[in-house]
């Protein structure tokens, strides 16, 4: 079986929603918020195929608002694969996740029909 070359990355920016719920359905309290990051992480390695996940502090502070266990339902995030400059390796990128909004009680319609989609650079 000829394994096949890795195609080559570019740097790009995706606008996605992350179904928090989801992802920590069926974990234990004192360990839901950093659970999310941990998964969040994961999504982001998958996706993008980089190795280093940047989350901003922003994005954080967005998960741990209202404590460790009561977790926002869903997180709209943007996304993008950056060139690391200060890699001695020479081409390697990293993802930096930053947080746009999350779900509260009162505005469910925030999140209907948003899907994955190219961010506007900036």
């Amino acid at each position: 079986m000829v394994k096949t070359s890795r195609p080559n990355l570019t740097e790009i920016s995706r606008e996605m929603t992350i179904n928090v719920a989801k992802a920590t359905f069926k974990v234990q309290h004192k360990k839901k918020a950093p659970r999310c990051v941990t998964e969040i992480r994961k999504t982001v390695t998958k996706m993008f195929k980089t190795e280093d996940v940047r989350i901003d502090t922003k994005l954080n502070k967005l998960i741990w608002s209202r404590g460790i266990h009561r977790l926002p339902r869903r997180i709209r995030v943007r996304v993008s694969r950056k060139l690391d400059s200060n890699s001695d390796k020479g081409n390697t990128y990293f993802s930096l996740v930053e947080g746009l909004y999350a779900l509260k009680k009162g505005n469910k319609d925030l999140f209907s029909g948003k899907l994955t989609e190219k961010a506007k650079s900036s």
